[in-house]
């Protein structure tokens, strides 16, 4: 078996990020359940908490415990990526979704692709741009946008708004910026790397949520079983499954997960929240998945030759 790498991931990294799309997908449905229940601060604190200690516990069982983070610029890394692309993104998009349309927050998430690929070349040249990727990733993009974008236009008539946008875009380049970082960190086992940057996190959010919002007065159960879920997997078995997919196939390549986000939570928001179909789903898909052939045209044609 070929050790995968940017020009050509293999087919586990592919599998990787269809679940990784899935289970990001379901993470707007869980948090917004979860938001029933608790606020919004209280909800990240919990999520990056409660991850970071399941993925303690299961590291230490498989062997890849904290502890096996190799020196003080491993840890420097981590604690980068948990500050700088797992808090501050929760922070400022949490915030900023305060004043601006839902479908202007996905217009942004979804251009982490385009925002990677001039941080890419500049600084992990060994992935590789050509035309053919710039090519799918605005495609990808513009299929995102056909989905959920023609909303993001409106205005909400808050004066903050400018703003909020702002702070939805500066979370996209947060977590475009994470990527590339992960690519540069030292080898390290990617359970132990994915809970420092969790932890790292719980320890900037929770005293956040304890002042803004205090202890939580009652646990309900619905809205607790959906944080325990978001917890438990869009963002632990995310967040080892993403350091996986980038220190082998690349930030480029990772950044397709952005794609496939937004047409995950239709089909699960359809499937079990009982919203409608959006009639431009099919082509927006069609687009979606015509631009991620297109970026990823040699290693699919690799694939297939074998």
């Amino acid at each position: 078996m070929s050790t995968p790498t940017p020009e050509n991931p293999g087919l586990l990294n592919w599998l990787l990020i269809c679940i990784l799309g899935l289970v990001w997908g379901g993470a707007f449905m869980s948090v917004r359940l979860s938001l029933d229940g608790f606020g919004p601060w209280t909800v990240a604190a919990w999520r990056t908490g409660l991850g970071g200690i399941t993925l303690a516990l299961v590291g230490a069982l498989l062997g890849q415990g904290i502890h096996k983070i190799p020196s003080p610029r491993a840890w420097m890394f981590a604690a980068i990526i948990g500050a700088g692309a797992v808090a501050l993104p929760f922070a400022v998009l949490s915030w900023g979704q305060q004043f601006v349309p839902s479908a202007f927050a996905g217009v942004a998430m979804g251009a982490v692709p385009l925002l990677v690929l001039p941080l890419v070349y500049l600084f992990s040249k060994e992935e590789g741009i050509g035309p053919r990727r710039i090519v799918g990733m605005l495609l990808g993009f513009v299929g995102l946008f056909i989905l959920v974008g023609p909303g993001a236009a409106a205005s909400t008539g808050h004066a903050l708004e400018w703003l909020g946008r702002i702070a939805c875009l500066g979370a996209a380049g947060c977590y475009a910026a994470g990527s590339v970082i992960t690519r540069r960190a030292p080898a390290m086992p990617p359970i132990a790397f994915a809970t420092a940057s969790l932890l790292v996190a719980a320890m900037i959010l929770i005293p956040i949520a304890a002042i803004t919002e205090g202890w939580p007065d009652s646990f309900p159960t619905t809205p607790s079983l959906a944080l325990i879920y978001a917890a438990l997997f869009p963002t632990a078995l995310a967040a080892v499954i993403r350091v996986r997919v980038i220190t082998t196939a690349g930030s480029l390549f990772m950044s397709l997960t952005s794609y496939q986000v937004p047409i995950w939570s239709v089909i699960l928001g359809v499937s079990f929240m009982g919203e409608t179909l959006p009639p431009q789903l099919f082509y927006a898909l069609a687009i979606i998945l015509a631009g991620i052939g297109i970026s990823q045209s040699r290693a699919l044609m690799a694939m297939i030759k074998r």
